[in-house]
């Protein structure tokens, strides 16, 4: 009788692996690309399999926004308030450079799980430990999202990844017309852009700085 090997067993199926599944769904292919099939197939498994885990795209969607804000970096309310909610800023960043498609569904989820309510708490408890009212943690807040999501959709946006790319982007668009047409489009791509060591993703930190210096002197003054 022929000797049979017997197969390696399959990873056990089970929510988590479902959702994380999903994000590389999505890291690969966007949100447009994530379907109960695809996922499925991603899976190696039957698209009804899927359904003994998550009922809906709605419950996926759900799921993987909160998988991404547990990849954040959490400020610490203890901690000293710019440190840690710079901190947060970069690892916020650096996750959505990873997971692009995130940047949408960050704040339009209204099932927030359990990642997402924690990090929602460390920020908000870091701005209240450091001083800040309630209703100027709540300004605070909204500005910091929108500048640290506004620059990832940017950056996500940008046609070039380093330095040499943006250099190259920039020499083609200037092949279309005369310094004479644009003088300070030229001005800055030549004294800025195209100066050796120029990367677009420094502008963060000299924003975010910018939004700490104005958010600490909205603070009360110590008595």
């Amino acid at each position: 009788m022929p000797r049979t090997e017997s197969l390696p067993d399959r990873p056990q199926l089970s929510r988590e692996r479902v959702l994380r599944a999903a994000v590389a769904v999505a890291d690969g292919g966007g949100l447009g690309g994530l379907t109960i099939r695809s996922l499925a197939t991603q899976l190696d498994v039957k698209p009804m399999s899927v359904y003994h885990y998550v009922a809906n795209k709605t419950e996926i969607l759900d799921g993987i926004v909160d998988l991404v804000f547990a990849e954040i970096e959490l400020p610490a309310p203890d901690g000293e308030w710019r440190a840690e909610i710079a901190k947060r800023a970069h690892s916020a960043r650096a996750v959505l450079r990873r997971h692009p498609w995130a940047i949408a569904l960050m704040e339009s989820r209204t099932g927030a799980g359990p990642a997402t309510l924690r990090h929602h708490d460390a920020n908000i408890g870091t701005l209240r430990k450091a001083g800040f009212s309630v209703a100027m943690t709540a300004h605070a807040y909204a500005l910091l999202d929108a500048y640290v999501y506004g620059f990832a959709v940017q950056e996500a946006s940008l046609p070039f990844e380093d330095s040499d790319g943006a250099a190259e982007v920039v020499e083609q668009m200037m092949e279309q017309f005369s310094s004479a047409q644009y003088p300070h489009l030229t001005e800055l791509a030549t004294e800025h852009v195209l100066q050796p060591g120029y990367a677009f993703g420094d502008e963060f930190d000299f924003g975010l700085e910018l939004i700490l210096d104005g958010l600490a002197r909205a603070l009360p003054p110590v008595s």
